[in-house]
């Protein structure tokens, strides 16, 4: 059973910093090349930060220096470091793989806001 399960979100001010991080089971994590979503009220799901299973990052242009995506394969896990964090930046963020199937995590909850 693949699940994928974030972690990390809350309230923060602007300006500020938050690691979110999803743990992955069920899948050869090592082989999986993983993906940070967010989506903010109203607005559609959007692709924020990808890292292959070689550990290559890729990051839309909204959030390119401010975050980092990284993996720790012995722990199954992806990691997003955000930074110099926004209000637009508040969102549900979701951890993706494509393992047979688009498989998601549940989501967590990240708000920039004074």
């Amino acid at each position: 059973q693949v699940q994928l399960v974030e972690s990390g979100g809350g309230l923060v001010q602007p300006g500020g910093s938050l690691r979110i991080s999803c743990e992955a089971s069920g899948i050869a994590f090592n082989f999986a090349d993983m993906d940070w979503y967010r989506q903010a009220p109203g607005k559609q799901r959007e692709l924020v930060a990808n890292i292959t299973m070689l550990g290559t990052p890729a990051y839309v242009d909204s959030v390119k220096d401010r975050f980092i995506i990284s993996r720790d394969n012995a722990r199954r896990t992806v990691y997003l470091q955000m930074n110099s964090l926004k209000p637009e930046d508040t969102a549900v963020y979701y951890c993706h793989t494509y393992w047979g199937l688009d498989r998601w995590g549940q989501g967590t909850q990240v708000t920039v806001s004074s």
